[in-house]
């Protein structure tokens, strides 16, 4: 359970991000990882169907940014899954734009006022892999 309260402090502390019951991850695919004994990111994937999937958080804890953890979740995720990988990302969200375009995502469309907290669309994308 420890887990899910690290994973409950990096949300918090990423307004950016998702902001889901943390327990509600657990009927999900959920990868943290983790340095020493410290989670310090995690992943969450909804399986939509057999070669489909959506991204439902990935974050990484503000001080451990910018070291290739979250391109480290990404490519765990990849590592057996073949098809499409969806998301959905604040439009206002330009950091996790730029990584999810650097690791393959194109973007779909908007969905205008998607975001609670502030208001905001949404940006859909979609990765697929062979």
């Amino acid at each position: 359970m420890s887990d899910l309260s690290a994973i409950e402090v990096i949300q918090k502390a990423s307004p950016e991000a998702a902001q889901w019951s943390p327990a509600d991850y657990l009927q999900h695919e959920l990868l943290v990882a983790v340095r020493g004994v410290h989670v310090v990111a995690f992943a969450v994937v909804r399986t939509l169907a057999p070669d489909e999937r959506e991204i439902l958080n990935l974050a990484v804890a503000p001080e451990f940014r910018r070291e290739g953890i979250a391109r480290a979740l990404w490519q765990a995720l990849q590592e057996s899954f073949r098809g499409a990988t969806y998301l959905e990302v604040r439009a206002s969200n330009l950091t996790a734009l730029k990584f999810y375009k650097s690791v393959g995502f194109e973007e779909l469309t908007v969905r205008p006022g998607y975001y609670q907290n502030p208001p905001e669309p949404a940006i859909v994308m979609k990765f697929h892999s062979c």
